[in-house]
């Protein structure tokens, strides 16, 4: 599919956008433009904070498909969210002829039946929904672009299905806090990827808060918020208790403090009402559970209170914080652990991220940091979970690197790159890019990815000298990063598989022998060879004590590897 150029009606409709476009929105829409006119089919991630003009992008988009000839499908996660866009789309495309039905667990059997027929037909030209639009039953005559919102919403079941559409159609994802596989692979060049981190004109910060529960600090912020002629939302996830938790503030509160609940498993219609009169401002504090998460919109409410915060994902709780703070007023979020409850390693790095966090624009850093704490999950399937550093940052960026040169061969139908061995390097070194020397999350991991990546010692110098004209002199860990990834380099050239830091030992295992056969260690320095205790089996191992080095363990190792290298390679030059 290859959509056509700008139209007249393209430029009039974009016309009617009612705000000032930001830069980053200005370039996420041409970056999508030129995905869109390009003859293979486009596969691009948008991440975007909520608020950033993400729907804006999705929308020209979708015009630019529909007058071109061909329907879209906008996938949305939740029912609420589905709703709004319908509304959205609907209010700017209709005085342009274009039809657009919504698909949700409100739509009645008749209605489904009749935006079926017309999707048939081509009478319809987008469908907006939730993973109803997924269902085999519907069928497009001329679908050409899938946009789906919040990806890291739905499950692994959906996420195949329309993967296997982006092989023949177009597909714009759209996230404030992409999951880690979905970032990861946009960084890795599986995806396009653009980030908008612009906040639209005179948007704060949210003023965000981390502490135990305590009705006190309840009490003050939602009297507070009221005061100012605002709203809040309490968010508690526990169906089962939510009527025990709205009357434990109905006790706390004054009798003048207006409360709804609201939760997914209401009846749809009361569920509607409830949400249109919290919008209409009948209410003071919506009580209710992630439903917020995705989809509401509503700039006068700009205090949230999160119950359990710590049992919540990391993008949940950013999601829901980016409710609040919607309009020129100062928002304020406060989220909520039990009192005396210790907190897992896991939960407590989440409650810190969000609230080291809390400037316009820190979606893409706060992937960035979920990708550290959980690792990218399983590249092509279902897993997601353990973290990088259980394989080691090296070894699991290869094994990655490998699974994308076999997709791009596979996509392009060129033969698969040979693989050479892979190399782990464990020494016990605080070898890293401090917050001191890369300050940006993005930079750091993608130097992260290059240097565990780098086939050769020009490779990784050219890069080293990049990192250095880019942010001045190493630190003392930056240094050590660099050493330990050239000892790796090295170490990969001569067949060495692993060089492992055992405590009292080191141990180098060899994954390819082919180079030692050549190794002549007759020539070797007598104080090197003196160290080397060679075990017997295979495949060759060498142990070395460590209480027999003098310095820096990483500068032994990698004049040692030097050593063999030079040995081994000038030996070859003199035969």
């Amino acid at each position: 599919i290859s959509f056509l150029p700008d139209t007249a009606e393209q430029r009039e409709f974009e016309d009617t956008f009612p705000f000032v476009e930001t830069d980053d929105q200005l370039e996420a829409i041409q970056a999508v433009k030129r995905g869109m006119e390009r003859p293979q089919p486009m596969d691009m991630l948008i991440c975007g904070d909520v608020g950033f003009g993400k729907t804006e992008v999705a929308m020209r988009a979708v015009f630019k498909c529909v007058m071109s000839g061909f329907q879209a499908m906008v996938l949305c996660p939740t029912t609420v969210l589905s709703s709004q866009h319908y509304k959205t789309f609907k209010g700017r495309m209709d005085s342009f002829g274009i039809n657009i039905a919504l698909l949700n667990r409100f739509t009645t059997m008749r209605e489904k039946k009749e935006i079926l027929s017309k999707l048939a037909s081509g009478e319809m030209d987008v469908v907006i929904g939730t993973h109803a639009v997924l269902s085999k039953k519907i069928e497009c005559r001329h679908l050409g672009l899938l946009v789906v919102d919040e990806e890291q919403r739905f499950g692994v079941m959906q996420k195949e299905k329309w993967k296997s559409w982006s092989k023949k159609l177009d597909v714009l994802t759209l996230s404030a806090t992409p999951i880690p596989r979905t970032l990861h692979m946009s960084l890795t060049g599986v995806r396009d990827m653009v980030a908008m981190t612009q906040p639209p004109a005179n948007r704060h910060a949210i003023q965000t808060y981390v502490t135990e529960y305590d009705d006190t600090i309840v009490k003050d912020a939602i009297l507070h918020e009221k005061a100012r002629g605002g709203q809040t939302y309490f968010i508690y996830n526990r169906i089962e208790s939510i009527r025990a938790m709205e009357a434990h503030l109905r006790d706390i509160l004054p009798s003048d403090v207006t409360i709804a609940v609201a939760y997914g498993q209401m009846d749809g219609r009361t569920l509607e009402k409830i949400m249109v009169d919290f919008f209409e401002k009948k209410y003071d504090v919506l009580l209710c559970t992630t439903i917020i998460e995705n989809g509401v919109d509503q700039p006068n409410a700009n205090t949230m209170l999160v119950y359990d915060a710590d049992k919540l994902g990391l993008s949940q709780i950013y999601q829901m914080r980016g409710r609040v703070g919607r309009s020129e007023k100062i928002a304020r979020a406060w989220f909520f652990y039990r009192r005396g409850k210790v907190l897992s390693e896991a939960a407590e790095k989440r409650l810190n991220t969000i609230r080291e966090f809390t400037e316009l624009g820190s979606g893409f850093k706060i992937a960035m940091r979920d990708l550290e704490i959980r690792g990218a999950g399983n590249l092509l399937g279902a897993e997601q979970h353990g973290n990088i550093a259980g394989v080691g940052f090296a070894t699991y960026c290869n094994m990655l690197e490998d699974t994308v040169s076999h997709l791009r061969a596979e996509r392009e139908n060129k033969p698969v790159p040979k693989k050479m061995p892979d190399t782990t390097v464990e020494l016990r070194q605080d070898a890293y890019l401090d917050e001191d020397y890369i300050g940006n999350e993005g930079q750091k991991m993608e130097i992260y990815r290059r240097l565990a990546v780098a086939a050769s010692e020009e490779e990784l110098t050219d890069l080293i000298d990049e990192v250095i004209d880019r942010f001045g002199s190493p630190s003392r860990p930056a240094e050590r990063l660099f050493l330990v990834s050239r000892i790796r380099v090295q170490a990969r050239r001569l067949g060495i598989g692993s060089i492992l830091d055992e405590g009292q030992t080191l141990l180098i295992v060899w994954a390819d022998e082919e180079p030692m056969r050549r190794w002549n260690m007759n020539r070797l320095p007598h104080s090197y060879m003196s160290k080397l205790h060679f075990l017997p089996g295979a495949p060759a191992r060498v142990r070395i004590k460590k209480a027999d080095i003098q310095g820096n363990t990483a500068k032994w190792m990698s004049d040692f590897i030097e050593e063999i290298t030079k040995e081994i390679y000038s030996g070859e030059k003199r035969a």
